[in-house]
């Protein structure tokens, strides 16, 4: 089509939006976020990487939409972005990841990115400990991005990276989440309470496979279950249950995950225990 008619078709009230230069919306309205996605990175080309929330997001982590569209280009590349897009241009292009379709930074840098422009300390606590919570990154691959990339408002994210390092529990949850993904095992529900079928809790598990009624331990005990003496009734009600220590989710990953895929079989071969989950975590 000629530039003519396009322009036509783009007018206040015509079928079409323009985003951006060469791209067009063959809708009219308000476009989406991932038309604002796609637009972005059709304007950018192959060196065009999306970062920040929308990465995570793309990662698996649920965070609110930002208003703008985050996108790294090469530090040589000097163009003016429009008002949705926040360009960023850096030395350190990373290798993105495919998702849909759509080129995203890793988990750990696409944190890093949007920690180091946030300014609320809740919200920049959930951008660093999220990723790890939920085994997208490990703490260790956050300092390591920190100290490669741009020094510019790194003090807060420094700071608060010090503070995650003293929170074992987020770690442990991390690494348990990784090792399930390193598995043969489908996702299970996290932070689970087991309970008998007339709804009376048994016990916390932080892991739960409800289709087989198997049960993983790992984390440290939750007030009111010292020592975790609960695994011996969960075991009584017929639940097959795994118990690792955290250290052996860090040091001792193949094993552990030999150990799950042996639970897994033993529970599969069992008759599923009368048992419940009273408020089902999420499979992820």
């Amino acid at each position: 089509m000629s530039d003519r008619a396009i322009a036509t078709r783009c007018r206040p009230g015509g079928p079409w939006r323009r985003l951006l230069p060469g791209v067009v919306m063959l809708a009219p309205g308000e476009p989406t976020r991932r038309q604002l996605l796609r637009a972005a990175t059709s304007h950018y080309g192959s060196e065009g990487v999306l970062t920040g929330i929308d990465a995570l997001v793309a990662h698996g982590l649920d965070l609110p939409s930002p208003r703008t569209v985050h996108v790294l280009v090469p530090a040589y590349r000097r163009i003016l972005p429009p008002d949705f897009v926040l360009l960023e241009r850096t030395a350190r292009p990373p290798e993105p990841t495919l998702i849909r379709g759509l080129p995203f930074a890793p988990a750990a840098r696409a944190a890093l990115d949007a920690a180091r422009r946030e300014n609320d300390p809740d919200r920049l606590r959930d951008l660093l400990t999220l990723p790890v919570y939920y085994g997208l990154c490990s703490l260790d691959q956050l300092r390591a991005e920190l100290e490669a990339g741009n020094q510019r408002g790194s003090a807060a994210v420094r700071a608060e990276l010090r503070r995650l390092a003293t929170n074992s529990d987020t770690y442990v949850h991390g690494a348990a989440r990784q090792l399930v993904l390193r598995s043969p095992l489908p996702p299970p529900r996290w932070g689970a309470t087991v309970c008998d079928l007339r709804g009376r809790s048994i016990g916390a598990v932080d892991a739960w496979w409800d289709e087989l009624g198997m049960g993983w331990q790992f984390g440290t005990p939750a007030e009111g279950e010292t020592g975790r003496l609960t695994h011996l009734a969960l075991t009584a009600a017929g639940v097959v249950l795994l118990r690792t220590s955290p250290q052996r989710l860090r040091s001792d990953g193949e094993n552990v995950i030999r150990e799950l895929a042996r639970a897994f079989r033993t529970a599969a071969l069992r008759p599923r225990p009368p048992v419940q989950c009273d408020v089902p975590g999420v499979a992820a």
